[in-house]
């Protein structure tokens, strides 16, 4: 572009003249040129790389401050400067209306502003698109929250649930109190879709053991339940975990983390104290007998914000952590997967921890809550809970039964198996259900297969974390536990399967374990 001759069109005109001047200012449009294209390719790396994972990462509900978001702070960073630069070359390169001689068109400088104009639009939305296509896995994900594809509640509950209440109560071991056989789990419950409305009517039917945790949607059960206790904390048995709403403690975290954690709890229950503080999710003998855990448990029973100690477990070391806090002496009470075709060993130690009176509580009892969507079973599948929860309820060495309470339906639906027994016909409806199921869910969490992958798959857990997505309805819990996951199962995409043969009820472990990873992710 020529330069009309004037004063100071161009900075560069301030020190030079002529067509040297035109030279030098040639050469500065054409660096900052370069400058405005080398921002906007590194904008667009930078959301392929960093800003679409922190976004998924936020859309999961991982909450963490913007500090810990470095990908999107360096897009936002380097979009900001894009646009300045961009406009900067736009309007230096627009003729000076009072040029003396050789005067430009002015539509000439309109064509350079719109060019300028046009690359800020465009790099703005390449950013836009780039972010998308990485995040083209979210269309599935949507689909499934928007339109999930599972039932989650019977569709047309029988008559004879209307106004179901608790039977049957049983000793929570050497707590002493008199629970609920069927009790409430709040992993669904918040502050919306009323759930507090569901706790108080369920307080009214004769529930009275709460079970909750930080990390249950995002503290919101805390507060749900906080509100609903008012008035009735005295007769209600209430347990919470040794976590925070962002996920759990681990081993070796300093004892004022898990003090600070229960009294963060006991500010969102509105009470002093909670009759239980569980482990969360214990995978490890190492957790569960954390000194510093054990340290802060000490201190805070002493000052009278918990009463008894427990732990929950789901993972194929649940054998070998039950039988260590059996040994132990120092729990009070175990909270385990336990369901129709469970772990073999574990009958006779939940035995072994009634006769030590260590209370049993058990959970997942619905083995995947898969009834509703089977293909051949969606008859029988309004029958299905009561038969699961009266196997449950069969053995009398537990106490009681924590299932997930997040629809008014539930009340009338759960609470009818309460105090009853098992019928032949419903035991083979069980067995059923099994055939159904197999090659599809995770019967036993047993860690068979786990020796077989050369790459230390958790594969127990990224098939738990499926059937929350796709079975349960909690899609962002699922993605969230997946996230945290120190070794993901994208190694399972293209690996040579080793572990094919290794589990013992035939689940297809590649092709569910890398179908996990692609639907709990971008992929």
């Amino acid at each position: 572009m020529h330069y009309p001759g004037r004063a100071v069109s161009h900075p560069l005109r301030a020190l030079f003249r002529g067509r040297r001047c035109d030279t030098l200012c040639h050469m500065a449009d054409d660096r900052l040129l370069r400058v405005v294209a080398a921002l906007w390719v590194s904008t667009l790396g930078a959301a392929w790389l960093g800003a679409a994972p922190d976004i998924q990462r936020m859309i999961e509900g991982i909450r963490e401050p913007l500090s810990a978001k470095p990908g999107l702070l360096l897009t936002g960073a380097l979009l900001l400067a894009s646009l300045i630069v961009t406009v900067v070359w736009a309007l230096r390169r627009v003729p000076d209306a009072e040029a003396a001689d050789d005067v430009a068109p002015a539509s000439s400088g309109r064509r350079h502003f719109l060019a300028g104009g046009a690359i800020a639009v465009g790099g703005v939305a390449a950013t836009g698109l780039a972010i998308a296509q990485r995040s083209s896995g979210w269309l599935r994900v949507i689909d499934e929250i928007v339109r999930p594809k599972v039932p989650l509640t019977d569709p047309s509950p029988r008559a004879a649930w209307r106004g179901a209440r608790v039977q049957s109560y049983r000793r929570l071991g050497r707590t002493g109190f008199e629970v609920s056989d069927i009790s409430l789990g709040s992993g669904r419950i918040s502050l919306e879709g009323g759930g507090e409305d569901i706790a108080r009517e369920a307080i009214d039917r004769g529930v009275n053991y709460f079970d909750t945790a930080p990390d249950y949607s995002g503290s919101e059960s805390e507060q749900a339940l906080g509100r609903a206790l008012r008035g009735r904390r005295e007769q209600m048995f209430l347990a919470t975990k040794f976590c925070t709403p962002d996920g759990h403690l681990p081993a070796g975290s300093p004892s004022d983390a898990y003090v600070r954690a229960v009294e963060d709890s006991l500010r969102r229950l509105q009470t002093d104290y909670v009759d239980l503080v569980h482990v969360h999710a214990c995978d490890s003998v190492e957790r569960l007998l954390d000194p510093r855990m054990h340290d802060a448990f000490e201190k805070l029973r002493e000052q009278g914000k918990a009463r008894f100690l427990g732990f929950s477990s789901h993972t194929p070391n649940l054998e070998q952590v039950a039988a260590a806090a059996i040994e132990d002496g120092r729990i009070d009470v175990m909270m385990l997967a336990y369901h129709h075709g469970t772990w073999p060993l574990q009958p006779e130690l939940i035995d072994r921890a009634h006769a030590a009176d260590v209370g049993v509580v058990a959970m997942k009892t619905l083995k995947g809550a898969r009834h509703h969507g089977l293909q051949g079973f969606r008859e029988e599948a309004d029958a299905y809970t009561q038969a699961a929860f009266k196997w449950v309820l069969s053995n009398p060495s537990v106490a009681c039964l924590v299932v997930s309470f997040f629809e008014q339906q539930h009340l009338d639906e759960y609470l009818y198996a309460s105090g009853k027994a098992p019928m032949p016909r419903e035991l083979a409806l069980l067995e059923k259900y099994d055939q159904l199921i197999a090659g599809k869910h995770c019967f036993a969490h047993c860690g068979a297969c786990l020796e077989a992958c050369p790459h230390d798959v958790p594969i127990a857990d990224v098939l738990r974390h499926r059937m929350y997505f796709e079975d349960y309805g909690t899609q962002k819990l699922a993605m969230q536990e997946y996230a945290r996951l120190e070794q993901q199962a994208d190694v399972c995409i293209g690996c040579s399967a080793p572990c094919t043969g290794a589990c013992p009820y035939r689940v297809p472990i590649q092709e569910r374990t890398s179908g996990a990873h692609r639907l709990l992710t971008l992929g």
